[in-house]
């Protein structure tokens, strides 16, 4: 077939070789470059694939093997195929991504861990007889042409292949592009196609729902730009990294970063440290769990292989760091595969240019990040080995010659790694591989004792480390025991379906993630898996390390950790069914996820800090809670003359001067934005709603849960920017916010925290949900700070009348939430007096707190007493009259309402949420370091629409480099706080005794 020169890109100039594209009938389409591959014996024509093999079994060995695993050998998978289209047909250059599971296993709606195939080139145009180096641009080879836009599913549960055909508008076709999977959603980008490079669109495959659609994310500023033969990667669960290619021109080195978790999504370049790759193309690159994206192989700008890996990580304090991987590489490679599983990062095949392919055992190779060495299928290397493949030096192994190939795609589903297609001798493969990573199955084993043992001793074990990387602060977790129905018991979360639009949200949040905790090689084993693995590698890297000839390796520090699985997905098992984890199989209903997502204290740089996700059971300030420090009728003070804004738009006003969850700073100049009219047009909008609403919200997952702020306006906006913020730009078209209360006092913004959360309450009434704290009372707020603010910052006759009309506003807030009818959301507790939801109900509103009956005053001001131990009702230090309820109280509760977990705030807790009654209860406040010394973090409460319940924390941010000298105004902001917080002082750190010269009961509102 004839060239069509007019298909030709002018802008590829590929300085490897010279770049064709053979224009194929619709919808077939070219890649735009063209391989150097020895011709096939049939000319251009094309030879069809072996046919498929039964799967050969994986072996185990039966001895205990010491020191690292070695590469696994691969079998060829025989998939049912229903009709013939179904089958993804013999193809180069697509991607294959893993998704995880949907739901729970057993329940309708419940979709077992697929892999997704997308585009690819399904031809080949163009071969000839001659025959020469990469490098030598004028060589006819290999070109690559029916480039192709369509899906095909491989259910890992099932063994089946299907096509599938998404709503929505698909990509163009294309080869040599990109694809990740965040959560339940696959992101695609560039790639060449019939019309030369595809553009840079981001392109997202919505897999949470039973029908598949396609989106188109927005994406705003400049980006990578067009570019094939690029890496792209999800790097800590959150930003989406993409790296070199060829935009056409040459070979690229560029590193670009988009944030997931902020909005409006923009592309950031980024400029890390160290010693990072040249511009290289081909290359490979695998995210590992903890946050380190590693990068190997390639091509550069001279057509060179390379066989060098490259870590790139993000520090705390904001920068990105390259790193050279330790050990020596088998082979240098190009248009391989690469996939982490646990901390072992599988790679297979790849060529080597002039026609060639890596051969030999060294097609199949693992960099075992834990230990700090590449493993082939024979031994640890320690030279490179860069001979020809020949069944003598394969040692007779057939599976080596499987594996050799390139521009294949490679994925991992728990322990399995699968691989799909590719290009071998000018013949296009249609076979599907999978191999188990026996390392990553044995050290499952051996944690899960590791587990018990740890269980029954309630001691942590030590991490072991990586040879190099992020070294966080994850602690060590224990396999829950099933629990009753009703109980909150730990699980995974599965976050809102997307909204539809065609401009859509790729949040890590917003996507479907990981399946059920059943199989014994889930995610709960992630960090024991690491420890035991590198415990069977120690006793033979001193053998490694004689061998070694190019330096020493490194041996395990046991004070660090080594990262393991990067999912922890729902795993297939094709060979070897799990049935021992039908034993740990969790009821339905509301479930704790067993890690809460933490953003590190140093925050800083472009991008903001790394998301880490620790263990719940180890918390180490779990069970501290930290307690705190011991009306007049006015007329409005302002004509209302040349009013030149409606009512309508005060909260327009408000929302665009402090939503700004990136950017806002505390006001140089202490005076309110706004004047007393136009807060009292807002009450006067957010009354209206809040008065036909009922006592009793009731209310549906997804929604955010916030815990007391108390003027901390600081604190809500980094939680707005860590997690998503109430706007249009943000995440409100999909899941709903609560605020339980005590938005004012203490804190040194008060002003601002109300009359945004008013104006949130107005612009999205059915999204946005405020219940009343017990400082959302007069004779309260007149105490404890918000009276002062207000006189303050508006004068003295507008501020005491703003003060006045908040206050009435007050007494129309519902005063507790109903969530799924299985979630009870409160501020206080339920003290001695609620047993029955319908008696918060039947308060009647607007209600002062000194007209309150003891059902308002339990739910506004009771606690649960100090621990699970200590049952029935006490009474509370806060006051006489106040009680303190046992965890008898909430299970009682709980059984009458036939509810599955209370929600409240009131309390200060170290780490920003804290469980009681065994999980029945969580205390969650959100203001860090409250009162400006008792440097709690802060959290929030994501719940999914499966009821998985998902802590999110902050913690306190350094004190600011300042003094009065410097920063006048920050001093005369301070001052008054200071008085305030030195006449009402704090209580101590719960569980102590209080000091004799407390101030009285106040001290502890």
């Amino acid at each position: 077939m004839d060239v069509d020169s007019s298909m030709v890109p002018e802008t590829d100039h590929d300085p490897a070789v010279q770049n064709h594209v053979a224009a194929a009938p619709a919808p077939a389409a070219t890649e735009g470059e063209q391989l150097a591959e020895p011709p096939s014996s049939g000319g251009g024509s094309l030879a069809q694939p072996p046919v498929q093999q039964q799967p050969a079994p994986v072996s185990v060995p039966q001895s205990p093997v010491v020191g690292p695993r070695l590469a696994p050998t691969y079998s060829v998978v025989n998939a049912i195929l229903e009709k013939k289209e179904d089958g993804p047909g013999p193809r180069c250059g697509h991607t294959l991504t893993a998704v995880a599971a949907v739901g729970e296993e057993g329940t309708p709606g419940y979709i077992g861990p697929r892999l997704i195939l997308f585009g690819g080139a399904t031809a080949l145009e163009g071969n000839s007889a001659a025959s020469g180096t990469p490098s030598s641009a004028g060589n006819a080879g290999i070109r690559l042409a029916g480039a192709t836009a369509d899906v095909h599913c491989y259910d890992v549960l099932t063994n089946k292949w299907s096509r599938i055909t998404p709503f929505g508008e698909p990509p163009t076709p294309r080869a040599a592009h990109v694809a990740t999977a965040v959560g339940t959603m696959v992101v695609i980008q560039g790639g060449i196609g019939p019309a030369g490079l595809s553009a840079e669109d981001l392109h997202v495959l919505d897999l949470t729902q039973q029908w598949p659609r396609w989106h188109r994310v927005s994406v705003q500023g400049p980006g990578p730009g067009p570019r094939y033969g690029h890496v792209m990667a999800l790097v800590g669960q959150r930003y989406l990294m993409a790296i070199g290619g060829n935009d056409g021109k040459r070979p690229l080195a560029d590193v670009w970063a988009l944030d997931t978790a902020a909005k409006p999504y923009e592309w950031r370049k980024l400029e890390p440290e160290g010693e990072g790759p040249p511009p290289c193309m081909y290359a490979t690159a695998s995210a590992r769990s903890d946050g380190l994206l590693l990068l190997c192989g390639g091509r550069d700008a001279n057509s060179v292989p390379l066989s060098s890996a490259y870590g790139l990580a993000k520090h705390r304090d904001g920068r990105w760091e390259w790193a050279i991987a330790p050990g020596v590489s088998p082979s240098p490679r190009y248009q391989h595969a690469a996939v982490f599983v646990n901390a072992r990062l599988h790679v297979s095949g790849g060529a080597l240019g002039g026609g060639r392919m890596v051969e030999d055992s060294s097609s199949i190779a693992v960099l075992d990040t834990a230990a700090g060495v590449w493993c082939d299928t024979k031994s640890v290397v320690t030279s490179p080995r860069t001979g020809r493949y020949s069944a003598d030096a394969a040692g007779g192994d057939a599976a080596v010659e499987l594996t050799r190939r390139c521009r294949h795609a490679a994925a991992a589903v728990g322990d399995l790694i699968f691989i799909y297609g590719g290009l071998r001798g000018g013949v296009l493969l249609d076979d599907l591989l999978v191999a188990e990573d026996l390392a990553a199955a044995e050290t499952t084993a051996a944690a899960s004792h590791a587990a018990a043992a740890a269980a029954a001793s309630n001691v942590q074990a030590g991490r072991l480390p990586g040879r190099y990387g992020f070294v966080d602060d994850r602690t060590r977790q224990t396999m829950p025991e099933a629990a009753a129905d009703g109980s909150v018991v730990l699980g995974n979360p599965v976050a809102p379906a997307m909204n539809g639009d065609i401009y859509t949200d790729i949040s890590t949040e917003n996507a479907m993630l990981l399946g059920p905790r059943r199989t014994a090689k889930g995610v709960e084993y992630l960090v024991e898996a690491s420890a035991a693995e590198a415990e069977a590698i120690s006793a033979a890297l001193a053998a490694a390390k004689a061998r070694q000839e190019n330096g020493e390796v490194e041996l395990p520090d046991r004070d660090r950790g080594a990262e393991a699985t990067p999912s922890g997905k729902q795993t297939s098992s094709l060979f070897k069914p799990d049935s021992a984890g039908s034993n740990n199989i969790t009821p339905g209903g509301v479930r704790l996820h067993h890690r809460a997502v933490v953003v590190a204290a140093e925050t800083g740089g472009a991008l903001g800090g790394m998301v880490r996700q620790l263990s719940i059971d180890q918390f180490e300030n779990e069970g501290r809670r930290v307690s705190y420090g011991t009306p007049e009728s006015a007329t409005a003070a302002r004509k209302l003359l040349d009013r030149q804004m409606s009512i309508n738009s005060v909260p327009k006003k408000v929302i665009a001067h402090l939503l700004k969850p990136r950017g806002w700073k505390p006001p140089v100049r202490r005076q309110f934005f706004l004047d007393c009219n136009e807060i009292a047009d807002l009450c006067d909008s957010a009354e209206r709603i809040f008065s036909s609403e009922p006592s009793v919200l009731q209310l549906r997952a997804p929604i955010k849960i916030f815990g007391d702020l108390h003027g901390q306006f600081g604190d809500l906006m980094r939680l707005f920017d860590e997690y998503g913020a109430p706007s249009t730009a943000g995440d409100i078209a999909y899941i709903d916010y609560l605020f339980l209360g005590d938005y004012v006092d203490r804190g040194q913004h008060s002003l601002e925290t109300i009359t945004l959360l008013l104006a949130l309450k107005v612009e999205y009434p059915n999204n946005v949900h405020l219940i009343r704290g017990n400082h959302e009372a007069a004779d309260i707020n007149a105490l404890f700070g918000f009276r002062i603010e207000c006189i303050e910052r508006m004068g003295e006759r507008d501020g005491i009348w703003t003060w006045h009309r908040i206050n009435k506003l007050f007494n129309w807030l519902p005063l507790a939430a109903l969530i799924e009818k299985k979630i009870i959301c409160m501020h206080g507790g339920i003290g001695r007096s609620i047993n029955h939801v319908e008696q918060i109900e039947n308060i009647q509103r607007p209600i002062p707190m000194e007209a309150g009956s003891i059902v308002l005053m339990d739910l506004l001001w009771s606690d649960p007493t100090e621990n699970d131990s200590v049952e029935g009702l006490r009474p509370n230090a806060r006051g006489p009259g106040l009680v303190t309820f046992g965890p008898d109280r909430v299970m009682e509760f709980c059984n009458n309402n036939d509810l599955q977990l209370i929600v409240r705030a009131h309390e200060c807790v170290m780490d920003g949420f804290e469980r009681f009654a065994q999980g029945h209860l969580i205390t969650l406040f959100s203001a860090t370091n409250y009162c400006g010394t008792a440097n709690n973090a802060g959290a929030i409460l994501v719940l999914g629409r499966d009821l998985v319940v998902v802590p999110k924390l902050i913690h306190p941010l350094p004190p600011a480099i300042s003094s009065p000298e410097t920063s006048p105004e920050r001093h005369i902001e301070d001052t008054w706080m200071q008085e305030l917080n030195a006449n009402r002082p704090p209580t101590p750190t719960r569980g102590r005794p209080p000091v004799t010269n407390d101030r009285g009961s106040l001290a502890w509102m």
